[in-house]
Parts: structure tokens; sequence; C-alpha cells
């Protein structure tokens, strides 16, 4: 008890309470503590007219040495552990008025000595004692603030807290006014304005009487987004003095000084980030008995990314039967071991431990970790949840919301959620905010979604913000409004959330957000090197697809793909199965495969084209049906209409199968084949009028061959009746289409004038020479017959003779014939074979190409030759 020494002489101890009595009104009538008005600088309001009299000096109090021995009894009362004696002692001096007496029993039922803690009955008691100017008043005064500071026993009022702190330093109580007084100003409180400069006074005095907590106040007020200006070097200097005051005590083998050493170290620590220091004084707190010092160093090198002398730490920890230790032990070993990890949840549950039950019903119900046993993971979980444990509601709620071991019950997960959220844990109310933003459970609410998941935010849920920052920038549950989504994912990736950083790497990359490349890549690597599959699966897209800007590299994006895979993401096989499919569409045969024996469809159509026309591996026919079927049953329309073409002359009754197939699904590729199959006949019964029908959709489409062909159909009146108008309609949609055969056709009709399609030669002409430009062989077969015969040209037949020969040289075979007939005429050979002159044209047509061209020019100078020329440009136009 806060009382005079017993050895005080009686006349000094008299003295001593005038002094103190009086110091106290000297100091009410100085204006120190005001009866109406507050003249302190701090307060922005009056002291209430209820407590004006613990302010204003009080009445007369009774001597404490009248009751000396009645203390005295009470006290060792206390000191008997028999407390209900020494309330009844100290009851019969509060019934005078003393002060002394309401201050002891005020101390006892704050402090809960051998009776249950009552800081209402505390306060009550202390007020009584402030009331009456006495030697224990600043005692009072202090005791009392402190219940008032923390709304412990009464409603907190920082404003007579600010008053009665006052007061006790006027006092000079000698204990932690000070403290107390400069914690309030740093920010002020409800009635009491901040005053950062005079709370640095404040400790800088309590630090000179010898509390250390002040040197810690100004080392964390003068470092990082402290209170005070930045200073580092002032900072570290209060640092290590407080620790040197914690390093004195530490060496007299006190744990506690160990335990706070350590959390200097620790990486929000005013020293700074020092494992190993860290590390050191939380063992020399286990040594020193600390029962919890031996499970933080464990946690401590756990945190250091020392796995393995962590778990050895905390493992030490358990057997010692650290029942704390246990349950640490069990969630660090979830992942990893998690058969050991329920063996030390399990023994803790048995201990009592509410904690080590609900991380056992969590193990229980996670299906990863090989320890799955939902209906007993259930039953813990509940147990837990029945003693209202916050994070037991929270994880059933996810369970029945997401889980993945059972069947998912939303509305009993809401149920759950919300009375986590009601207990105040901020997973929960981040899962409920989720809960309303999705419709799940409940009925869609953006506005209370957004409530919610910014409370969680502001609890710590960093994930929170990125969930708050995909609805905005996806626009669908809360209203599109892509800055504030990325604001919201850039503070959720500054936190750490993997989540957010994928997200907004993806969105820089492919929208909706302005593109920026490199910063995406950066947020999209610092994901994935913190092991987000997904954002290794959205590089490999990215660099597939070319991205954002990015240049498309197929090998970056299969390493991605490859990591991502590893990592176990679920997509990540089918988008390698499409790098793979693009690696081969470029040459890379083995990438094919492996995408084709993955089961992609386009793959496996693409290594059957593959093996149909020999590219990159040998061609085979069977290995070409073969793909080319897989493809086609796996619903391949391409694979279908590939096929159905190679078998129409084999199995025309598949094919046909095959190409209606893909024809009624669009396909155009089978439209046109069926079109030109039934219109030309052969493999399958001629059919015209069902070939147009084929040809028509295709050509309408915009397709070129099939408006060339549609257009030849009008043009011979095959299928449908004769049309020179709708001939030249559709082949001139084919020639504006770029197709170079089309030109060749119309140039052709155009020049002669076939079919009753009206003659222009001109631009016939026209149309055959950019068809020549092209490389059409056809069109200079054309165009050689034509100024060889001048019916429609002006005849020019050395023009003519060079235009077939550039006709025979791409292998146009009534070019060569009638180069050939024109050599044996002028030879006078006209008895030689067909054969015979066809090989004296290869031979000269494999040689020089000037020497061949020459040489045959000589020899068509011969009028005979000419007379053939002219003769078989007739027979051919006929």
């Amino acid at each position: 008890m806060n009382m005079i020494p017993d050895n005080t002489p009686p006349a000094l101890r008299t003295r001593g309470l005038r002094l103190a009595a009086s110091a106290g009104l000297l100091a009410l009538l100085a204006g120190c503590a005001t009866s109406h008005t507050d003249s302190a600088p701090q307060a922005t309001a009056s002291v209430p007219e209820q407590y004006q009299d613990w302010f204003d000096g009080g009445r007369a109090h009774n001597l404490e040495w009248m009751h000396k021995q009645t203390v005295k009894k009470a006290d060792k009362a206390i000191a008997a552990g028999n407390p209900r004696e020494a309330i009844r002692l100290l009851g019969l001096l509060t019934d005078k008025d003393f002060p002394q007496a309401h201050y002891e029993l005020g101390k006892l039922y704050d402090q809960g000595k051998g009776l249950e803690r009552d800081p209402a009955k505390a306060a009550r008691h202390y007020a009584e004692a402030v009331r009456t100017p006495s030697y224990i008043l600043g005692h009072a005064s202090l005791n009392l603030a402190k219940l008032y500071r923390a709304g412990d026993g009464v409603e907190r009022n920082d404003l007579l807290a600010y008053h009665l702190l006052r007061q006790a330093i006027r006092e000079e109580v000698g204990r932690d006014a000070r403290l107390m007084l400069a914690d309030l100003l740093v920010e002020g409180g409800e009635g009491v304005k901040a005053n950062p400069e005079r709370a640095a006074a404040l400790y800088a005095k309590a630090a000179e009487e010898g509390h250390e907590e002040a040197l810690l106040a100004l080392a964390e007020a003068h470092g990082p987004g402290g209170w005070l200006e930045e200073d580092p070097a002032r900072a570290m200097d209060y640092a290590q003095r407080y620790a040197e005051t914690l390093r004195q005590r530490a060496s007299a083998g006190e744990s506690e000084a160990m335990i706070e050493l350590a959390e200097l170290h620790a990486p929000d620590g005013v020293l700074g980030d020092q494992p190993e220091r860290r590390l050191h004084w939380l063992r020399q707190a286990a040594e020193a008995g600390d029962e919890d010092a031996l499970s933080d160093a464990g946690n401590a090198l756990l945190e250091a990314g020392k796995t393995r002398q962590g778990l050895a730490m905390l493992e030490e920890a358990a057997k010692n039967g650290d029942v704390d230790a246990m349950t640490q032990l069990g969630r660090a070993l979830s992942e990893r071991r998690p058969g050991e990890a329920r063996r030390w949840l399990e023994e803790a549950t048995r201990q009592g431990s509410l904690d080590a039950r609900v991380s056992l019903g969590r193990l229980l119900l996670d299906a990863e970790s090989g320890a799955t046993d939902p209906r007993r993971g259930i039953e813990l979980l509940e147990e837990a949840a029945q003693k209202d444990d916050p994070l037991a509601l929270a994880a059933l709620g996810d369970h029945y919301m997401n889980g993945d071991v059972s069947a998912t019950q939303p509305y009993i997960a809401v149920d759950y959620l919300k009375r986590s959220h009601e207990l105040g844990h901020p997973w929960a109310t981040q899962l409920l905010g989720t809960a309303y933003l999705e419709g799940r459970g409940v009925s869609a609410d953006p506005q209370r979604a957004e409530a919610l998941l910014r409370d969680a935010a502001d609890q710590g849920q960093s994930a929170a913000l990125g969930l708050l920052g995909q609805a905005y920038l996806e626009g669908e549950t809360l209203p599109l409004h892509p800055s504030r989504g990325e604001e919201l994912l850039q503070a959720a990736a500054e936190a750490g959330e993997t989540s957010a950083m994928t997200t907004l790497g993806e969105a820089y990359l492919a929208g909706p957000l302005e593109a920026r490349p490199e910063r995406g890549l950066s947020l999209l690597r610092q994901a994935a090197e913190q092991g987000d599959g997904y954002a290794m699966v959205v590089l490999g897209r990215a660099y597939r697809k070319g991205e954002g800007g990015l240049p498309r590299d197929l090998d970056k994006a299969s390493r991605w793909l490859s990591r991502a895979r590893d990592a176990g993401h679920e997509s990540a096989d089918a988008a390698m199965t499409r790098v793979n499919r693009d690696l081969g569409a470029q040459g890379n045969i083995e990438a094919l495969v492996k995408a084709a024996e993955a089961g992609d469809p386009g793959a496996m159509a693409d290594l059957g084209r593959a093996f149909l026309e020999g590219k990159g591996v040998q061609q085979n026919a069977a290995h070409a049906r073969t793909w080319l079927g897989r493809a086609a049953k796996a619903g391949h329309d391409g694979a279908r209409a590939d096929l159905g073409e190679m078998l129409l002359d084999s199995d025309p009754e598949r094919a046909v199968t095959l190409l209606r197939s893909a024809a009624d699904r669009g396909h155009q590729g089978a439209r046109l084949t069926l079109g030109r199959a039934y219109l030309e006949g052969g493999p399958v019964a001629a059919d015209p009028e069902q070939g147009v029908a084929y040809l028509r959709p295709a050509a309408e489409a915009g397709n070129p061959y099939a408006a060339l062909l549609l257009g030849q159909a009008y043009l011979a009146g095959q299928g449908v009746e004769a049309d020179p108008e709708q001939a030249e309609q559709w082949l001139t949609q084919a020639v504006e289409s770029g197709d170079v055969s089309a030109r060749a056709n119309l140039g052709r009709v155009l020049l002669r004038g076939e079919g009753g399609v009206p003659r222009d030669g001109e631009r016939g002409r026209r149309l055959l020479e950019q068809a020549v430009d092209q490389g059409h062989a056809g069109a200079m077969a054309t165009l050689g017959r034509e100024y060889i015969r001048g019916d429609f040209l002006s005849q020019d037949v050395r023009r003519g003779a060079d235009y077939l020969l550039q006709a025979a040289e791409q292998g146009h075979a009534s070019a060569r014939l009638a180069l050939a007939k024109a050599y044996l005429a002028a030879n006078g050979l006209k008895n030689a074979s067909r054969e015979q002159a066809l090989l004296w044209l290869d031979g000269v047509m494999q040689g020089d190409s000037a020497m061949a061209s020459q040489t045959l020019h000589e020899l068509l100078s011969d009028d005979e030759a000419i007379q053939a020329l002219q003769a078989e440009g007739q027979a051919a136009s006929g």
C-alpha cells in the first residue's frame, strides 16, 4: 500500500500530510484545476459539473495518524489472504470519509487481490479518495485516470483522464503519470487536443525519471512513420538507450527483458530486422525459464526461412509439454507433413487447447492435406463454434461456402459467417462481403458487399481490397470503375497479395486498364515467384499471344506454363497444349505430337494434315486418316472436312457423311468440297443443283473459290439456268476477293465474250495480264493462244510463243503440247510421236532458260511452226 513509511517521526508525518494537503490546495488556488472552466491548454471542453469536486480542493479530511492501527490491520488481513476482513476494517474508515481507506479499497478491487476483480467498485472508491485532498490524491487520481482512459469499469472519458493525470503529475506521484499523459497527447482524444511536442517533452521527463518505456516511445516517434519529424540518428539513439536498460535487466536474469530485446530486433522492431539477435534473446529467455520463449524462437526461425531449425525448436518446446508449441508445430507442419501435424494437434486438443481444436478441424477439412476426415473436422469446429470461437465459425462458413470435400451449402455458410463477423473476425467479414458480392446464400447486395469488404480490409484482410478491385474492373457486380479497381488492387498488391498482383498484372497486359506491359510483367513475375500458379499461366498466355505489346515468344510461354503445371494449376495443361500446337504450326513436330497426344482436337487435326501433306514428317496416308479421324470424332469440323475430302475416292459414303456433318455446322471447306463433287460427279453421283446449294452459302459468305465455282456454274448452266449476268457477278466477286483463278477465268470470258457474257476485250486482257503477273499458267496459255490466233488481240506470234513458253515452263499441259507440235511442224516430223516431241521439249526447257527461249523462238520463226501454233490455238479455243 502507498503509505508514508512507518518509521517516519509523528511530527514529520503530520507535517508531510499538511504539506501534501497544502500543495493540493495551492495548486487548486493557482488555477491548475478549475471549478467551472478548463484553463488547461489541451482541453477542448469543460469538466462536467458532476466531477467538479474532484478538482476543487474538496472538504476537510481526517488525518492518517488517527487511523493508523486500523489500516495496518487491514494490510495484514490482505497479506494473510483474508480480503473480506480487510474490506470490513477499511469500511469502518470509509464511513468516516477517510480518503486513504477509499484508496486502499479501490486498489483491492482494482487488483483483485484474493477476490474477483471489480473495476467499477474500484473507480467509485478512487473517486471518493480524489474528492478529499490528501497525500494519496495523486495516486488515486492516477489509478482513476487509468480506468477512464481504458473504459475499464467506467465509460471511457479522455477529458477526465487528462485532468486526473495532470493532477497526479502536480502531486508528484513518481509513477507513470507522465507516460500516460504523453500517450494521450500523441493523438489526442475526445475533448483533448493532440500535442506531439508536449508529449515528447513528457516522455523525455519520464525517461529522466527512469521510465524506460519512454525511450522506446521516443525511438518510435522519430522513426519511419512516427508522430515526430523523422530523425534516424535520434531514433537509433533512443532505441540503443532503451536496449541498454533491457540488457541490464536481462543480465540479472529477467526473462521478460530478454523477450523485449528480441522484439526490438524483429522485422518491425526499432533496432531493425536482425534475425540472429532476435533468436539469441529468445533462446536466452528460454534458458531463463520462459515457457513461451522456446516456441517464440521456433516461430522466429520459421519466419526467417530456417524451417528445419524452427521446427526442431517448436518440437522441443512441444515435447516439454508446451501446448501452444504443439499447436504452432501442428500448424507449421500442416502443408509439409500433414500426418505428423495431425498427431501434434490431436495431443494439444486432448490437453484442452481450443486453438488446436480449430486448427485440427481445418486440417481435416483440407482436401489437399492427405489427412481428410470431414465428419470429425466439422465436429471439432462445431465444438469450438459452440464456444463462440470466431475462427471456427469462419472456417465452417468457408467450408459450407467453398468446401472441396462435401457439397456446398451457401445458406448455412452465411449463418456461420454472420456469427463470426459479429464477433469481429476479419476473415469472416471478407467471406461475408464476397457472399453479398456474388449473391451466394444471400441476395446480391453490392453496397453491403463493399462495406463489408472495406471493413475487412481495414482490419488487415488485404485480400478484401483485391476482391473489391477485381469487382470494379469487371463491372458486373459493382459498377465498372477501372481507376478505382486499379487503386484497390495496387493497395492489395503492396500488402503482398499475390492474387491482386496477378489480377492487376493481367489487366495491364490484356485490359481493361491502359496497357503497361513492363509493369504488368513485373507484377506477374513477382506473383509467380511467390508461387501463384495462375500468374504463371497468365505469363504463358501473354507470351503465346504477344499481348500488351509483348513480343510473341513460344519458348518463354512454354517455360512459364511448365512451371504452372509443376505448381499444380488446373489450367496449365490446356494452355501448354495450345502452345505446343502453335509450336507445331511453326514446324516443331514433336510439340505438335505432344499437343495431339494430350487430346487437343486442333492439334490432332494439324498432325493429320502434316502426315497427309508430308510437312515435318514423312507423308503417311494411314497416319493422316488416324489423326484426322480422332480429331473428327472429337468434334473438329476442319478434320471432318479434310478426312471427308481424303476419302472421296476410296470411301465416298463415309466421305459424304463427314463432309455433310462439317458443312451443316458452317464449315466452308466442306461446303466447297461437296459443291464441287456434286457439280462434277465422279466419286459421288453428279447432282448440280445440290452442288450449287452447297456453294451458294459459302459464296455469299465471301469465299472466293465458291464464288468462282458458282460463276462457272451460271456460265455453263450447270445445276442452274445459264445466266451470263449472274456468272459475271460471281466471277467478279471472286476476283475482288483476290482469287487469281477467278481473274484468269473472268479475263478469258470477257476477252472472248463466252457464255453470253458481253465481250470486254480491254478488261479481259488486263485481267489476264494481272493473273500472269501472279504466276497463273492458264492465263499465260490463254494469252499465248490469243496472240497467235489474232482474233481477239492484235496478232503477235512471237509474243504469243513467249506466253506459251512461260505456261509450259510452269507445266501447263496444253501449252506444252502446242509447243511440241510446233517443233514437229518446224522440223518436218509430223509423223513423230507426241511423246517424242514432249521429251524433246522437256530436255530443252530443263536447260538454261535463256537458251531454251532463244532456241524455241528460232524454231517457231518457221512458217510451218507458226501455222501449227495457229492451228493448235484454234483447236484449243474450239
